[in-house]
């Protein structure tokens, strides 16, 4: 008799939810209505031993509770932060996530973002559109991104990957995380606030959750300053959203590109309404072939453990 898994979430790889269905005896809840949900969880959850979920959607307490014979929760995606491990640790159930393979892809998008905010990407395919061009209608310069400071709090592998990637564009580089790296060149500031007060841009790479939730806040940005630029591609709550929108509107700070968001998919119209902000819909790791090969890793370790082997992404 083949596992039965509970899966919150669709990957966009169709090989992969294949995959899902030939190896496991699948539950697809993101297929219902969200009204007929939980009652379609209560009905499956007394057999259910895996759950495939995301770092958005993670597990809590209360859908813990609901399956008694879970042994692993897959996330595909990086971020644990939704992952109620209080509960999970002391039932022995394993987690595992999909870092690696989606390094590439999201610093490539912080990297596009920072340079959308710079070269002021979003207004000027506005102004040709809309005919300012042909119109003769005054153009404010952008800034060079050459010369300037990246800032990187957070300096795991996709920090150090958006740090590789920027000083190939004559940026200098900092970085700040409460733990010292070892074997990197780029400087550690004192703190994050030294970090922003140091650079021109904040980029900010770090894990979400508790120990992390609002520390970008009035006073760093303040920090960052009316020429400083706030790119985010972790975790919206890391970001004290209301003190963002006000330093953004009164000209505190200088830009903001965001592709995550504290109540996301739900934006503030406040921050929406900002001309100096570019915003995308947390899709660091969107593409095909990244998308397949977190999904695919999800199977992976999802086969492994059935199969009674070493998990091959273990969060500890």
């Amino acid at each position: 008799m083949k596992p039965q898994v509970l899966v919150m979430a669709a990957s966009p790889s169709a090989a992969v939810m294949a995959q899902f269905d030939r190896h496991f005896d699948c539950h697809h809840v993101w297929q219902l209505p969200a009204a007929e949900r939980a009652a379609c969880i209560a009905k499956v959850a007394p057999d259910v031993r895996a759950l495939a979920t995301t770092g958005t959607i993670g597990v809590d307490a209360a859908l813990a509770a609901q399956l008694p014979r879970l042994e692993i929760v897959a996330v595909n995606g990086i971020g644990v932060d939704a992952v109620d491990f209080d509960v999970l640790r002391p039932r022995g159930i394993a987690v595992t996530n999909t870092p690696g393979v989606l390094t590439d892809d999201v610093a490539d998008l912080a990297v596009a973002l920072l340079l959308a905010a710079a070269r002021r990407i979003p207004a000027l395919d506005t102004y040709v559109r809309e005919g300012q061009w042909a119109k003769g209608v005054a153009l404010q310069p952008a800034r060079a991104v050459r010369g300037k400071v990246a800032g990187i709090y957070g300096f795991g592998r996709i920090g150090k990957a958006v740090a590789a990637r920027l000083a190939a564009f004559g940026m200098a580089l900092r970085y700040w995380q409460p733990n010292v790296v070892a074997g990197t060149d780029v400087p550690r500031s004192a703190s994050l606030l030294a970090l922003a007060e140091e650079s021109d841009y904040l980029v900010v790479c770090a894990p979400g959750g508790a120990a992390t939730r609002g520390l970008v806040d009035e006073t760093v940005l303040a920090a960052l300053g009316a020429e400083g630029t706030l790119v985010n591609v972790a975790r919206g709550t890391i970001v004290d959203e209301p003190a963002l929108i006000a330093a953004l509107a009164d000209g505190r700070l200088g830009a903001a590109a965001l592709d995550v968001f504290a109540g996301e998919p739900a934006v503030p119209a406040a921050l929406a309404a900002l001309p100096n902000v570019v915003l995308t819909p947390h899709v660091g790791s969107l593409t095909v072939e990244t998308r397949h090969a977190m999904g695919q890793l999800v199977v992976d370790n999802l086969l492994a453990h059935f199969a009674g082997q070493p998990l091959l992404t273990p969060v500890r």
